[in-house]
């Protein structure tokens, strides 16, 4: 069986280059981002495309025969794909799932921390010349709100409870866990962090609108490492504005590369990361691993 990785990223190409990441027999590596052209060609030459970042166009579902599956090496791939029209091709758009809950978690971790002490303006500010020592949030003992309690959302919630914070873990399907919270609007109030990991899908678009952001404590820090779709942006910017929001911290956006006119990088009460949450070498150890399990299910079946 014939399949195309169409968009190697430097990270895995440096563990292939290593033998550190095994590439199994009939599996072809393309190094970079390929165009829509270069992916239907790809997508015609293969009965499994892997992809890693990249928009699948509807013409590879639509023009390529012999396209049996389509590997998403992460989780949220209707974002990239079509998903609707790949089930009315046939198409099963598999995916991997819990490689990364670690790294995201520690990740998002990370821009709690960044975000508290202001650890990134303090950053710019010196290297401009600028001595100005800020203060910043003390987050032992502070309510964090975890909105979404998978392997990410719990690998995050119980960093929290370990760096003695307050959690209050919402999942929008009962769980049993000790820090899970069954009502959403109780999770949120008086919270001084909140952190997103929900999946994006029609229903939580748009999940933290103005109402909801009008719950935790006034000048609350926002850590979204999920999707960016999952705050309403007008309700973002009024509650930045107003202070109800104190920062945002977020690795994700909803045009990445961010585009000219993102207001985000102008602001003073951000920190930014490249949508990078995942990227660790054990990480994308695991990922690959799982990928190639799930072109292996394909060519068994």
């Amino acid at each position: 069986m014939k399949a195309w990785f169409i968009d190697c990223t430097p990270e895995l190409a440096r563990l292939f280059d290593s033998g550190a990441a095994p590439v199994p027999p009939g599996v072809r590596i393309h190094r970079g981002d390929p165009d829509d052209a270069a992916i239907l060609a790809m997508a015609r030459d293969a009965e499994v495309l892997m992809v890693e970042h990249t928009l699948i166009p509807d013409a590879v579902l639509t023009q390529a025969p012999t396209l049996r599956a389509i590997v998403f090496m992460g989780t949220g791939a209707g974002t990239y794909v079509n998903a609707a029209l790949a089930r009315a091709r046939g198409v099963p758009v598999l995916t991997t799932p819990g490689y990364g809950s670690v790294a995201v978690a520690e990740h998002a971790f990370a821009l709690m921390m960044a975000g508290a002490r202001q650890v990134a303006r303090m950053d710019r500010d010196i290297r401009a010349g600028v001595w100005q020592p800020r203060g910043g949030m003390q987050l032992a003992g502070r309510k964090v709100a975890v909105l979404g309690m998978g392997g990410i959302g719990q690998a995050f919630a119980e960093r929290c409870a370990a760096f003695g914070m307050r959690v209050a873990g919402w999942n929008r399907s009962p769980l049993d866990h000790p820090l899970f919270c069954a009502d959403l609007n109780q999770a949120l109030h008086g919270a001084e962090v909140v952190s997103l990991h929900l999946a994006l899908t029609e229903a939580t678009r748009g999940f933290l609108n103005s109402a909801r952001l009008a719950l935790p404590a006034p000048g609350f820090l926002l850590v979204n490492t999920a999707r960016s779709q999952l705050i309403d942006p007008a309700a973002l910017i009024a509650a930045l504005d107003s202070g109800q929001a104190g920062h945002l911290a977020t690795d994700v956006f909803d045009a990445e590369p961010l585009s000219p006119d993102d207001p985000l990088p102008g602001r003073q009460d951000v920190t930014l990361t490249a949508h990078a949450a995942y990227m660790t070498r054990d990480a994308y150890l695991e990922l690959w691993r799982r990928t190639c399990a799930q072109f292996e299910a394909v060519r068994e079946s």
